[in-house]
């Protein structure tokens, strides 16, 4: 479709797209997607919660020939501050109403709610337990010392109004969009499901969908451990029956998706796009390289955690990654191990600690 404003791009059929910035990130920014409805115009995520975000989304809804004041409600695809960082300030500005899925709402509570070292004493511990060098653990345990919290944008994120329910059909007038329940980047993610004609006639597929951070063109979304401060699920990848498995849970949620064949995918980040199974098949089998190349690295030896993931191949050489970046890859590394453990192709150690792992 063509883009009259630098950011903004016209879908057809009342769906357009405002390119959100996201502040010193390398993805750039959130796709900010605008739906009219008879109730007025939906936002589908908010995007950062940044003087200059704010800024260029406002910019934006008036490029739409809209306003914020003007707007109706706000579908979050999942709680991550990217997406769901301005929710609350539109809902100030317009008194739209903030949905989300109840798995990701229990996140935002949890962390609201939760006294800032409590995330430094659980960052430490998990950490600790996969094997991370007493170097790593320092800054942690410095600021934990020092009294200070996690500052994150998560902190003070906006508590939604509503419920979405997978499976259903939003109350939107005027539009059919259904919730789809994909689990895996976060415990809550949901895709939406425009059950309409393509407003291009002769594309073929099943209506559009806004698939967040679940189905992305060109990069993998990360797929870690589920946090919760208030257990261990974050410490270990055994296989403990009331721990989740995100990695699975992802595969199982992308199948989904293939299946669905939409015709057109409008995501949060990077550009619309088509042939979701084809990108689907393709994240399948990225991922599926993932935990046989794992698995041969725990043929050779028993590694730990942390052993585990020095190893791995990432986007970089470890020696370059920051400090922030390594403790979201190890909780990466966990969620693949949890994987294989979880299909008995590894197994811990009995009596290591750390715990380490092997082949099975």
């Amino acid at each position: 479709m063509a883009q009259a404003t630098p950011g903004v791009t016209d879908h057809g059929g009342g769906v357009r797209s405002i390119a959100v910035p996201i502040p010193d990130n390398p993805l750039g920014h959130t796709l900010v997607h605008l739906l009219d409805t008879d109730r007025g115009p939906v936002l589908i995520d908010t995007g950062w919660d940044d003087p200059d975000s704010w800024d260029t989304l406002v910019a934006g809804l008036a490029a739409c020939g809209t306003a914020v004041e003007e707007l109706h409600g706000v579908l979050v695809t999942h709680h991550h501050p990217d997406h769901h960082g301005l929710s609350g300030k539109v809902r100030e500005a317009s008194g739209a109403w903030i949905a989300m899925h109840a798995a990701d709402i229990e996140v935002v509570e949890r962390t609201r709610a939760a006294e800032p070292a409590t995330w430094l004493d659980y960052m430490t511990s998990r950490l600790a337990a996969a094997g991370a060098p007493d170097e790593h653990l320092a800054p942690l345990r410095k600021a934990r010392a020092s009294g200070k919290g996690r500052s994150l944008p998560s902190n003070r994120a906006a508590l939604p109004d509503r419920d979405i329910t997978p499976g259903e059909l939003l109350d939107l007038p005027g539009r059919r969009l259904r919730a789809i329940w994909t689990p895996g980047h976060t415990p809550g993610h949901v895709c939406l499901h425009l059950e309409e004609a393509h407003p291009a006639a002769d594309r073929a597929g099943n209506g559009r969908l806004f698939s967040g951070d679940h189905l992305l063109p060109g990069i993998t979304p990360h797929i870690g451990l589920y946090e919760d401060p208030d257990d261990d699920s974050g410490t270990s990848p055994l296989p403990v029956a009331d721990r989740g498995d995100p990695l699975g849970d992802y595969l199982d949620s992308l199948e989904r998706i293939g299946r669905l064949a939409p015709a057109e995918v409008l995501p949060a980040h990077q550009h619309a796009f088509t042939d979701a199974p084809s990108r689907v098949r393709e994240l399948l089998a990225h991922h599926e390289s993932r935990l046989t190349d794992l698995r041969a690295l725990l043929t050779e030896r028993a590694l730990t955690l942390w052993e585990i993931t020095e190893r791995m191949e990432w986007n970089r050489p470890w020696e370059q990654i920051p400090f922030a970046s390594r403790n979201i890859a190890v909780s990466e590394a966990a969620a693949h191990l949890r994987r294989l453990v979880k299909q008995g192709r590894a197994e811990p150690v009995t009596g290591t600690d750390p715990v380490t792992y092997r082949a099975v």
